[in-house]
């Protein structure tokens, strides 16, 4: 028999899905100065989507069944992308015009503060279970 404790898997779900989010993130600011990728276009900006995940063992639908959060899908930003002339770059096209990233360093750090924060809450909210659990448990025993 296995002992399923839904705040823990809810909370879970929620710090992997951010920790996620974070990586996503953090790779969008490494490349905020690439030019040219494999594409041969510069890095378009990640951004990653979320859903309202579904109770993995039971995998039901409607509301009873909602279980945290899951990534369901990282999609490009679609935006367009910045030019600057700048006709001494070795990407800068005929009438020397440079496409730039479309990611926007400010935006990206906000993204990154928000996912941080909302792991701290996740993170929390498994503390304070546990210490309920603890609590709990010190009672049943007659202790204070």
């Amino acid at each position: 028999m296995t002992v399923r404790f839904p705040t823990i898997d809810i909370a879970a779900s929620g710090l992997a899905a951010e920790r996620f989010r974070m990586e996503v993130t953090a790779n969008n600011i490494a490349n905020a100065g690439t030019t040219m990728t494999d594409t041969g276009q510069p890095y378009r900006r990640q951004a990653v989507v979320f859903a309202a995940g579904l109770d993995p063992v039971d995998r039901k639908h409607g509301a009873a069944a909602m279980h945290g959060v899951e990534v369901v899908g990282v999609e490009g930003d679609p935006s367009e992308f910045p030019s600057i002339y700048n006709p001494a770059h070795p990407h800068a096209d005929a009438d020397g015009f440079v496409k730039l990233s479309n990611v926007k360093i400010p935006e990206e750090m906000v993204d990154l503060i928000t996912a941080s924060r909302s792991y701290e809450a996740n993170s929390k909210a498994i503390s304070v279970f546990k210490e309920m659990v603890e609590q709990t448990l010190t009672l049943l025993q007659g202790g204070q």
